[in-house]
């Protein structure tokens, strides 16, 4: 094996180990996060609720706009909305700039539930710093953000 060969395998073995380490914790995160939101008494929301939850924050958004954030369909969109309202989690108004759209926005409970997801994120990566220590987290935190694609979050479905 040529020495150019041997470096570039080196160097896809270690992308793909690195690869592999990034997903099982956003997985791991993602998981984490659904189980404290569950624990603290919110019945009948999936990971893929909690991206919606993160559009619809600050300001709500319609469909389109939650199909965009996603990465799904309007029809998969508006799925997970009738889903998210029949649960308590979400309403739809009208639209103030737009009387042919509706705005979906979170009610209480689903305000409660967001609240619910950050202190259980909050837990987590308080357990990373019991392992890597606070400055290291942060440190992770700030070089994740420099690579990090600016956008939306979305689901790995």
């Amino acid at each position: 094996m040529s020495q150019g060969c041997f470096n570039a395998c080196v160097q896809n073995s270690e992308a793909m180990g690195l690869s592999a380490a990034l997903l099982a914790v956003a997985g791991g995160l993602t998981q984490r996060i659904h189980e404290g939101v569950v624990a603290r008494g919110f019945e009948g929301v999936r990971p893929a609720h909690g991206f919606a939850f993160a559009r619809l924050a600050p300001d709500g958004a319609t469909v389109t706009d939650l199909a965009a954030h996603l990465g799904v369909t309007k029809q998969a969109a508006s799925q997970l909305v009738d889903e998210m309202v029949r649960k308590g989690y979400a309403e739809r108004r009208p639209h103030p700039e737009d009387a042919r759209a509706r705005l979906v926005v979170l009610t209480g409970r689903g305000w409660d539930c967001t609240r619910a997801a950050e202190e259980a994120a909050a837990e987590v990566v308080r357990e990373w710093g019991d392992v890597l220590g606070e400055g290291e987290v942060r440190a992770l935190g700030e070089r994740l953000l420099r690579i990090a694609p600016h956008g939306p979050i979305r689901p790995a479905w």
